[in-house]
């Protein structure tokens, strides 16, 4: 099969034919109809994560991929839930052990055990991919792979971190970054009733925002920008989904009293916050990790509800090196899926 392989950190994926996967008795064989582009596999790639470099071993050669969707092609003998030719995701949590204190507490995506499609074993770059039955979610066929497949780790991510932050009806959300993760905060954010505040620097993306929904949308580059916020009021919750620090900063110094930060964006700097104005003002400061499969089946849901839509393009699995790099000069507005 053809497959996009990561060989070193910060050279180019291969594209190569290696063997098809062979399923054990508790997995499935899926055929890959699309499988989405995430930051974090960019990250990846160039070996930038050292946090998760060393507390993971990454398999080499790699097929990377974490938000893949296709069809149930084969089937281990121990397999009863899922039949031929249904339509299955596989997400970040390739496996988690079930038996774990924070398993047991539903924190399956804490499970120091888990394991990471992908990351430590191969993923869905590729016209198959094996999965852990028990592990694999079933997609809506409401849905189609490529509205699907970034749901399984950017439209999880914010969803869990919506949760998280407590969003509640009325309430004045502010997404900071309109991008691959951020288009899809404002959509979960209406579906939990809230006003919605859209802020970017381009205007591009805050028009995306604005046919997604949102209630309002500020250029945070403009002159009067804190002015116009201050008119539409503080938000009581602020999504950060954009990797830049001065995006924490102003979205930390927005905050209404009681407020709430929801930090989901990667900065490769650590974020501080003065722990005085925290007090004085009760902020609460959440995080959270991808998310669970009560979660994501939870998100298709809204999905197949017509609540959540990804603004997505697909492209070749081969143009993957060309994705890359329009990631990281920002050429993409919204998220990518490959297909092989």
């Amino acid at each position: 099969m053809k497959a996009a392989i990561l060989h070193d950190y910060k050279q180019p994926l291969r594209i190569e034919d290696v063997p098809r996967p062979e399923c054990a008795a508790d997995e499935v064989l899926i055929q890959v109809e699309a499988c989405g582009v995430c930051h974090s596999d960019l990250h990846l790639a160039e070996g930038g994560w050292p946090q998760l470099l060393s507390a993971v071993t990454v398999k080499k050669p790699l097929v990377m991929g974490h938000e893949a969707v296709g069809r149930v092609v084969e089937k281990g003998r121990d397999v009863a839930q899922f039949a031929l030719g249904d339509r299955v995701g596989v997400a970040w949590i390739y496996w988690s052990c079930g038996q774990c204190r924070l398993c047991k507490e539903g924190l399956e995506n804490l499970c120091p055990r888990q394991i990471i499609t992908g990351v430590t074993v191969d993923g869905g770059y590729a016209e198959f991919v094996k999965a852990k039955a028990s592990h694999v979610t079933r997609v809506p066929e409401t849905l189609s792979a490529q509205e699907a497949a970034p749901l399984f780790c950017a439209g999880l991510t914010v969803y869990r971190s919506s949760k998280k932050a407590g969003i509640r009806p009325g309430q004045r959300v502010a997404v900071f970054g309109i991008g691959g993760l951020g288009h899809l905060a404002v959509q979960v954010a209406k579906s939990f009733q809230a006003e919605v505040i859209g802020i970017d620097v381009t205007e591009e993306k805050l028009a995306l925002a604005r046919s997604l929904g949102a209630d309002h949308a500020l250029n945070a580059a403009a002159g009067d920008f804190a002015a116009q916020l201050k008119k539409v009021g503080g938000p009581h919750v602020a999504l950060v989904t954009s990797a830049a620090k001065a995006a924490y900063d102003l979205a930390f110094s927005s905050l209404r009293p009681d407020g709430t930060l929801a930090v989901i964006g990667l900065p490769a700097e650590d974020l501080t916050f003065p722990p005085i104005v925290m007090v004085a003002r009760e902020t609460r400061i959440v995080a959270s990790s991808v998310g669970t499969r009560a979660d994501l089946r939870e998100l298709l849901d809204l999905a197949a509800a017509g609540k959540v839509r990804c603004h997505s393009e697909a492209r070749p699995l081969a143009q993957i090196n060309q994705v890359f790099d329009d990631m990281r000069h920002g050429r993409i507005l919204g998220r990518v899926v490959v297909r092989a």
